[in-house]
């Protein structure tokens, strides 16, 4: 099977039966046994169908006769896969582009609509260079469209940012996030680590501000690397990172994890704290406990205890027990589009229970804080009923916590309790801290 074929079955898990885009391609691209180049058009295929979709739509709808809404399934699909190659990907000939496509459609058993498709895809490769303009009266709509993001969402965006860092933003979304990898400083160091990756014909570029995060590319299967297989490294955004730095960690302390599968705080932590310590990673479900526990085995890290719990729910034995309470939430994601794009297309009523679980969680962690200890919240999301106003109701309803200052590097250097992370700005994904003292 090829990379449009295996493409085209990802979008179609994703757009019919809900999948993650990431998670249904890697396991597409190994039942298909794709590597390589193709690999490569197929992922390049399926993310940039995903992060341009309301704008190839634009431009479908422009020159198809028929709604794509009305068409059967997967010929929307189809045609995207082939506008978006036309459009998008210089390398790809227009030709190329619409055979392959008509291929599909026959394939799919639509061969009935072969012929729509080759001639709505020619119409775009022949109209390139003058496609029909976006509407430019009303911003709201020319922005959702330019960039394919719910008008919901560039409306929030718009209040919190103003016009032009919002396009920053929605731009920086349609990129390709950066591999950012933490160095396990208890094996390697990052100048040994960033040698062996270059040995290994892999592209490596520090992090620009964050200590310890490189940046990598050309990887080909990360966990075939020499490096990834003895521990010296794991993946882990650099807002991710932060965590444990703005967390203050030494050795001996104790820390507990709340939410904490995919486990890169509790890997982050117990490499802080020089796998000295006690850190207990918790989670709903086992089976993300059993990788967290994978990978402290390949990094090398004793200090890490998993249990099943729901951090919702009271533990009475871990009462005022934790020096350190990481309390890293469910969220909307709204802070990684660009390593998820399709979470700008779930429901915003789908949103409005997240708030109330988050207050939930945060409420029940901060009994697990000993006096003087840390509590902090964290989220890949940029949006403030998701932060800062869920602490700041937290603040405000219990007294014996206070925002607590902490140091960073430069660019960002002194926050004062709590830091919004931006990817356009920082170079990291959407990210939230917020640390929390509990008084004595």
């Amino acid at each position: 099977m090829g990379s449009r074929e295996t493409a085209l079955q990802v979008l179609t898990a994703c757009r019919v039966h809900g999948a993650w885009a990431d998670a249904a391609l890697k396991a597409q691209l190994r039942r298909d046994h794709l590597s390589g180049a193709e690999s490569a058009l197929c992922s390049r295929i399926v993310y940039g169908v995903m992060q341009n979709r309301l704008l190839l739509d634009y431009y479908l709808n422009f020159y198809c006769s028929q709604k794509l809404d009305h068409l059967q399934h997967p010929l929307p699909d189809i045609l995207r896969i082939g506008a978006y190659q036309i459009l998008f990907l210089d390398k790809v000939p227009d030709s190329a582009a619409v055979n392959e496509s008509v291929n599909l459609a026959k394939a799919s058993r639509r061969g009935q609509a072969a012929g729509l498709v080759n001639a709505v895809l020619r119409k775009i490769a022949q109209n390139k260079q003058q496609l029909p303009p976006l509407p430019d009266q009303d911003m709201e709509k020319r922005l959702s469209i330019a960039y394919s993001h719910p008008k919901w969402l560039i409306k929030r965006l718009l209040r919190i940012l103003g016009p032009e860092e919002t396009e920053a933003f929605l731009q920086s979304n349609n990129t390709i996030a950066p591999l950012t990898v933490q160095v396990n400083l208890l094996k390697t160091d990052t100048m040994s680590l960033s040698e062996e990756l270059q040995n290994c014909k892999v592209t490596v570029h520090p992090h620009r501000w964050v200590p310890d995060c490189l940046e990598l590319s050309g990887t080909g299967d990360l966990t075939a690397l020499p490096a990834f297989q003895s521990g010296k490294f794991m993946v882990q955004d650099g807002g991710a990172r932060l965590v444990s730095l703005a967390a203050d960690l030494h050795p001996g302390q104790s820390v507990l994890d709340v939410c904490a599968a995919p486990g890169g705080k509790s890997f982050s932590a117990a490499i802080a704290m020089e796998d000295k310590g006690e850190i207990l990673a918790c989670d709903l479900h086992q089976n993300k406990l059993s990788r967290i526990q994978e990978g402290a085995r390949r990094l090398g890290l004793h200090s890490i205890q998993t249990q099943t719990a729901d951090g919702r729910l009271f533990r009475e034995e871990w009462e005022s027990h934790f020096d350190r309470v990481f309390v890293d939430v469910p969220c909307s994601g709204i802070g990684i589009i660009r390593k998820k794009p399709d979470v700008r297309y779930k429901r915003m009523d789908d949103l409005f229970a997240l708030p109330v679980i988050q207050a939930a969680i945060l409420e029940n962690a901060a009994r697990y804080v000993r006096p003087g200890g840390l509590l902090i919240y964290s989220t890949c999301t940029v949006l403030p009923e998701e932060n800062q106003q869920i602490t700041d109701t937290f603040l405000l309803d219990h007294t014996d916590f206070v925002k607590k200052a902490f140091s960073l590097p430069s660019p960002v250097e002194e926050v004062a309790g709590e830091l919004a992370l931006w990817p356009q700005v920082h170079d990291t994904d959407g990210f939230y801290i917020c640390c929390m003292q509990r008084q004595s």
